[in-house]
Parts: C-alpha cells; sequence; structure tokens
C-alpha cells in the first residue's frame, strides 16, 4: 500500500479525540457558567422585588404615622391612647414587630379603626371605627393600625380588626429597626440612631434593614436599608 493512502494513526486519532473533549468541555462550561449567572441574576431580582414592595409598603405608613388630622393629639376629644404611641417597637425572644399608627390615605379596605372629624380650627372627635358624616366644615381623617411582625422567616402584617397575620414576603433572614431621635422636643433634626429610644416622642425617622435570602442559595444573603421620616414631625 503507498504510504499517501495510509489513514490517522492511533497517536493522531487520540490527540484529535483528546483536543475536541477539551473543547466540547470548554463550550459546556461555559454555557454552564451562563446559565448560572442569568440563575443568580433572576433570584437578585426576585429578592429586589419582594424588598420593594415590602419596603415601599412600610416607608409609606411611617410617614403618615401620627397624622391624625390638622390638630394635635391634645385636641382631639375622645383619642385612644394608641394615639399617643404611633410608632412602637417590641421584640419578643426571636419574633419583632413594629406597630404604626397611621392614615387610611390610600384607602386599604375594609372599616378604619378610627376615624376623627375635625374643623381643623379647634375642636376635633375620635371615633372608633367609622364615623357619622362631616357636618359642613368638617373633614373626616381614616386611620389604621398596622403590625409589621417578623417571625419564623416571615414578615406579616395584621391590625385589630383583622388579627390573624397576613404573610407579606417569606425568606426573610433579618428585619431590625433603629430610630431617629431629636435632642428635645422642640427639634426636627435626627442627632443619633437608637434601637430602643427612651423618650418616644422625640422619635423623627425610621431605619428599617432587611436581609432577604434566596431558598434555593442562587445568590447571596441580599440586605436592604431604607430610612422614612415621620413628617408630621419634622414642622
Amino acid at each position: 500500500m503507498s504510504r499517501c493512502a495510509r489513514g490517522f494513526s492511533l497517536v493522531e486519532l487520540l490527540l484529535a479525540l483528546a483536543i475536541g473533549l477539551v473543547l466540547i468541555l470548554g463550550g459546556s462550561q461555559v454555557v454552564i457558567s451562563a446559565r448560572a449567572t442569568h440563575a443568580s441574576q433572576q433570584a437578585a431580582m426576585l429578592l429586589q422585588d419582594d424588598a420593594r414592595f415590602v419596603l415601599g409598603k412600610i416607608i409609606q405608613d411611617v410617614r403618615q404615622a401620627g397624622m391624625f388630622g390638622c390638630l394635635a393629639t391634645a385636641y382631639i376629644d375622645n383619642a385612644p391612647a394608641a394615639f399617643e404611641r404611633p410608632v412602637n417597637w417590641s421584640a419578643a425572644g426571636s419574633s419583632r414587630s413594629l406597630t404604626l399608627v397611621t392614615a387610611d390615605s390610600g384607602g386599604e379596605g375594609g372599616k378604619p379603626d378610627w376615624t376623627v372629624l375635625s374643623d381643623c380650627t379647634g375642636t376635633a372627635q375620635a371615633y372608633a371605627g367609622s364615623s357619622p358624616p362631616p357636618a359642613p366644615g368638617q373633614i373626616r381623617f381614616a386611620l389604621r393600625q398596622l403590625t409589621y411582625t417578623f417571625e419564623a422567616g416571615q414578615l406579616k402584617v395584621s391590625t385589630p380588626a383583622a388579627p390573624a397575620r397576613t404573610v407579606l414576603v417569606d425568606n426573610v433572614q433579618a428585619f431590625d429597626v433603629s430610630f431617629g431621635v431629636a435632642a428635645k422636643p422642640g427639634a426636627t433634626r435626627v442627632v443619633r440612631y437608637d434601637a430602643s429610644p427612651a423618650d418616644e416622642s422625640l422619635i423623627r425617622s425610621v431605619r428599617i434593614q432587611m436581609t432577604l435570602r434566596d431558598p434555593a442559595g442562587r445568590v447571596q444573603d441580599q440586605v436592604y436599608s431604607v430610612v422614612a421620616a415621620l413628617r408630621n414631625r419634622l414642622g
């Protein structure tokens, strides 16, 4: 047989197979890496969406906490004790809760916890639930008490009318709250943040830090932090 008619030798065939295998493994690794990156990005987006929904709702409620109409609480007849503590934070074991008495400007559905009728000049009356129709010159302010509770890896919300806690988001690794406090009652500037302020009347803002975890482990724990000011205490 002529030398020119010979096929590949065994060494050449093994070398070609080895090079092909390396190329296939390299391409597969690129595809696997791209899919893992896409999965981690999707997981991070889902966590970010959950955080945006929950923190956006809490921020809105914090900003309107203590807004009981156009007159101070001292001028509201029949004001409940909850009006004196529009922002309250408690911790028991691994459970933590943030309670806000806030304006129900969004009309979240259902009957309000309280309603204040005020003429915005010198008289105001608080009613449990809904109030009578406002008289000429009166304005009606609907109020709700919302309690956000972190327990067993979930953030939940409840109200006095619906004490059964509704889950807002799962896979919560941590939920921490601290309060920006002023130096004295008439001041508006925050001088420090305190997890448990002795004088709640000095609270001017609320800082929330929440950590979410992807149950599939596709992305590292994501930490989100926001600060919201109590508008009625800023003058």
